[in-house]
């Protein structure tokens, strides 16, 4: 399993939020490409960033910071937020990009992920399915849309969709532990390689979560508030990351 520290953008700088809620907001640095280069050399096999501002805007605002992080390191980044049309998917690949996650434009333009996974092959295309109440949720988090997160999947997955990364908004931030169950019968359900996301708080988290067969656990306040320490964690359940 996969243990891959999180990089959220908002205004330039490296912040976490609480369950998605952009007032309740802790920033930890102004140098986004200093701290992917401490996750890198901490052991991270891979490294996920989201454009926050870019999620509710609908368009890239942190690119910059985005391309500074991809100049910085060598170990494979999946970014998302924001990401609604193919040529933004186009800049982020050749920014230096391995993976884009599509979240929105899953949900309000299908056509565009099958684009992308025609144009830039299946490996290079994560779906994000950011669950809330049991809802999916979009732009940003901020709505909430009547689709089922199996029924979202299975149509991903027929557009040639490989890989998800499942966001529980309300454990996100939280560290009071991640939805085990909900990530279990996702992987059940769908058969894919699954990411979990939001809530992770300790290294037995990742247990239960490397239990359920997960491709990889994404980590943020664990690492930034020191509950989890990143070279401890991908010693005990890492696997070297790949495109």
């Amino acid at each position: 399993m996969e243990v891959i520290p999180a990089i959220d953008l908002r205004g330039g700088q490296v912040v976490r939020l609480y369950q998605g809620d952009f007032r309740q907001e802790t920033v930890y640095s102004t140098d986004p490409a200093a701290v992917a280069l401490a996750w890198q050399q901490a052991g991270a096999p891979r490294i996920h960033v989201v454009d926050l501002d870019g999620a509710r805007a609908g368009r890239f605002v942190n690119l910059g910071a985005i391309e500074a992080i991809a100049a910085k390191v060598t170990v494979p980044l999946q970014v998302g937020g924001g990401v609604r049309d193919l040529d933004m998917v186009s800049r982020l690949v050749r920014a230096g990009v391995q993976r884009v996650v599509l979240g929105t434009a899953a949900v309000r333009n299908p056509s565009l992920v099958r684009f992308a996974c025609q144009a830039l092959g299946q490996e290079a295309v994560v779906i994000g399915l950011d669950v809330k109440d049991g809802k999916v949720a979009v732009q940003g988090w901020m709505q909430a849309v009547e689709r089922d997160v199996y029924e979202l999947a299975k149509d991903m997955a027929a557009l040639g969709v490989l890989r998800f990364i499942y966001t529980d908004i309300s454990a996100d931030g939280t560290l009071k532990g991640p939805n085990v169950q909900a990530v279990a019968d996702l992987i059940r359900a769908t058969g894919a390689h699954i990411i979990a996301s939001g809530g992770v708080g300790s290294l037995d988290d990742l247990e239960r979560l490397a239990e359920t067969g997960v491709e990889g656990a994404i980590v943020g306040s664990a690492l930034y508030r020191g509950a989890i320490d990143l070279g401890e964690a991908v010693r005990r359940f890492g696997a070297q990351g790949s495109i």
